[in-house]
């Protein structure tokens, strides 16, 4: 075993206790928003994520728990939206859906997000406003409130309010369209 990969494995035997309900928990919330017919696990996701964050070849330093937690939310972001095109291939069945035989009509169609147009808005949004991209993964993808994301970003709860309006409405434009995203038809 080379040096290097003895400290990244003492690095994570030792991190993985502190973090791993934690991670497990916000894993939890993203599947839980995922379309029905998921077949990744939360604690799948959380080992992928995790081993994405220490098995480097170079040492990660993150600077507080909030840094940490931002690059895991980036990672299960990039997990999931992989997983949306992978999926999405000819290969994989593509636009074919699953049928099951004893489907019951359903009353109301669900609105779910299309992962890949909001991982394109995500990199567009970056250029205009880097923060309100970490806000938008701390939210969303771990599922943090107000309060707890300002705190990881060191903002104001009350400043976060404001990027967070912002970054809902110019996702929303930028996903769904001027026209759809004022008549107020599809939610973020």
């Amino acid at each position: 075993m080379s040096p290097a990969f003895s400290r990244r494995l003492n690095t994570a035997i030792r991190l993985l206790p502190l973090v791993y309900d934690e991670l497990r928990k916000l894993a939890a919330q993203r599947i839980a928003q995922e379309q029905p017919g998921q077949t990744l696990q939360a604690t799948a996701l959380v080992h992928e994520a995790y081993l994405r964050l220490v098995d480097r070849e170079q040492t990660q330093h993150w600077d507080s728990s909030g840094h940490f937690f931002a690059a895991a939310a980036e990672s299960m972001r990039r997990i999931l939206v992989e997983k949306a095109r992978r999926r999405n291939r000819v290969k994989h069945g593509g636009e074919m859906a699953r049928q099951e035989l004893d489907d019951v009509p359903i009353e109301a169609a669900e609105v779910h997000e299309d992962l890949i147009a909001l991982d394109a808005a995500l990199d567009r949004l970056k250029a205009v406003d880097p923060q309100a991209v970490e806000l938008v993964h701390l939210r969303y993808f771990v599922g943090l409130s107000i309060p707890d994301a300002a705190q990881m970003l060191r903002i104001s709860p009350r400043t976060a309010d404001r990027l967070w309006a912002f970054a809902r409405a110019w996702l929303r434009r930028e996903v769904v369209g001027e026209s759809e995203a004022e008549s107020g038809s599809v939610s973020f």
